[in-house]
């Protein structure tokens, strides 16, 4: 596996190592003693499927509030995404930052977003299917998010004018509005 840091304190790119044949290919998107030595949390407690049917649905910008507060793998295993990650932690050096990603089923690309940090994702393609591991059972009071197009964001989605997004999500508070506490 290899890990490239990002802008974003502790959040990191990861790359699978494939090991081919003339069989296919083989490699690990986890090892609990590679992430151990690069200093992330490795207690994955939850396993979620996400299925996007439709090109440009947009999921996000979603995080679970202390002490529900959960890291997240991130991986497309069909389609593609334009995978971000948002800075929300108080008195981190990036917060209010974001980091994004274009991750493709099949490459074996991953986003690690630490804990503190919200996520969303907007599919590129139809049919994009992806999974999260997750360090916190879900837990419906807890959840919190901010807007995916709020402006003081600056993320350039590549679809907005097109985004099919839910009406929760369309509820979200803007960063300005946002409070962890909450």
């Amino acid at each position: 596996m290899h890990f490239t840091p990002t802008p974003l304190a502790d959040v990191f790119e990861i790359s699978t190592q494939w090991h081919e044949d003339e069989r296919g290919a083989f490699g690990r998107p986890f090892c609990a003693r590679e992430f151990a030595a690069h200093g992330l949390a490795t207690g994955f407690v939850q396993c979620s499927f996400s299925r996007n049917r439709r090109r440009a649905t947009l999921r996000g910008l979603h995080l679970q509030a202390d002490p529900q507060h959960e890291a997240k793998l991130i991986y497309c295993t069909t389609g593609r995404i334009f995978d971000v990650a948002v800075d929300l932690r108080p008195g981190s050096s990036t917060f209010g930052r974001f980091h994004a990603v274009e991750l493709v089923g099949g490459e074996g690309r991953m986003l690690y977003i630490p804990e503190g940090c919200a996520h969303g994702f907007q599919t590129l393609q139809d049919n994009s299917d992806v999974i999260y591991h997750i360090s916190a059972f879900y837990e419906p009071g807890a959840t919190r998010g901010v807007r995916w197009d709020d402006p003081a964001l600056g993320i350039a989605w590549p679809l907005p004018d097109a985004a099919i997004i839910s009406a929760r999500d369309r509820a979200l508070p803007s960063l300005a509005d946002y409070d962890a506490a909450q």
